[in-house]
């Protein structure tokens, strides 16, 4: 891997939904939670014809957007957090283009990432993982510990509750194990599973000629999310991704970066975690205990969040179901 600095641009969406080019066109993309002022998005071109798509706030939109504009279509990579979010996407995106939205890529199940997926016609490819269709078929979306602790901590957002109304979770129609590779014109999308990591089904979309990566919720420049996770085998998953020759990041959630010293550091936060947590789970502590014991602040120099002692308890659950076979 190789890293520098690419020249960003910031695109602001300076329009509503109502004042959208394509409102017209677009009216029926309307479900509860669209009626909101200003820009749901803004957008920042990374590379040519690729762009990473940031929630302004004016709605919660839960998890960014990666945009990448081919010669005859659009791919998304991920849904955002409720059909309002991503029908304000659809809107939006005419600032930007006027080509139609033909593949949208699931990084993983999480209802912050998936949600949007229902307002996608049957002419859209939605992607996804095998276990990232199995697990929003199935319900988990709406239903696993995830929803059930994270969803509440976004009920203050804007219209985060309204977007609720009507959900009905989309799983993929086209899954992949392993790989995928999606040709459109003379550029080339690779889809790749590495392992587990956030999931058991995160997938990295990959512009081997442009040089940028797509992660998801897998690498963030800060401390992720854990209890979904596969703390381990996510050391090993990174290894892989380190294979891969890119320059920019696109995370699920945070501005891009090109420093990829941050696959580094999360591997060490993580070995770490598991190791404490682990002594913990051996001393006889509950996981509540733990919570509130296992210290990480020596991680504080590069993830400023973390001050002093205390992880999240979701993390330390979900690790030790790990440890004892659960």
């Amino acid at each position: 891997m190789k890293g520098f600095i690419v020249g960003l641009v910031v695109l602001a969406a300076c329009q509503s939904p109502e004042s959208s080019p394509a409102s017209a066109e677009l009216e029926i993309l309307t479900p509860p939670g669209s009626d909101f002022e200003g820009p749901a998005f803004e957008f920042e071109r990374v590379s040519e014809d690729v762009y990473q798509a940031r929630g302004t706030g004016n709605v919660s939109v839960g998890s960014n957007a990666s945009i990448v504009i081919n010669e005859e279509d659009v791919l998304v990579v991920d849904s955002h957090v409720s059909p309002a979010a991503a029908a304000a996407l659809m809107r939006e995106l005419r600032l930007i283009t006027d080509k139609p939205v033909k593949y949208v890529v699931n990084s993983h199940f999480h209802f912050d990432h998936a949600h949007g997926n229902q307002i996608y016609g049957d002419d859209v490819e939605i992607i996804g993982h095998e276990y990232t269709r199995d697990m929003l078929a199935n319900g988990e979306s709406v239903s696993g510990h995830t929803y059930q602790t994270m969803r509440l901590t976004w009920v203050e957002q804007a219209g985060f509750a309204e977007g609720q109304q009507e959900l009905a979770p989309i799983p993929p129609n086209r899954t992949l194990s392993d790989r995928m590779t999606i040709y459109r014109g003379g550029r080339e999308i690779q889809l790749h599973f590495f392992g587990r990591a956030h999931t058991g089904g995160d997938v990295l979309v990959y512009l081997p000629v442009e040089r940028v990566l797509m992660t998801g919720d897998m690498l963030m420049a800060r401390p992720p999310y854990m209890g979904d996770g596969f703390p381990e085998e996510w050391v090993e998953t990174l290894e892989r991704v380190k294979e891969l020759e890119f320059d920019t990041i696109l995370p699920g959630h945070g501005p891009p970066f090109t420093d990829v010293v941050w696959i580094d550091r999360l591997q060490e936060y993580l070995r770490d975690f598991w190791a404490r947590v682990g002594e913990a789970h051996q001393a006889g502590l509950t996981s509540e205990e733990a919570a509130t014991r296992v210290d990480l602040s020596d991680h504080g120099e590069h993830y400023t969040g973390i001050t002093g002692p205390g992880v999240a308890l979701a993390a330390v659950e979900r690790a030790y179901a790990l440890l004892e076979g659960r």
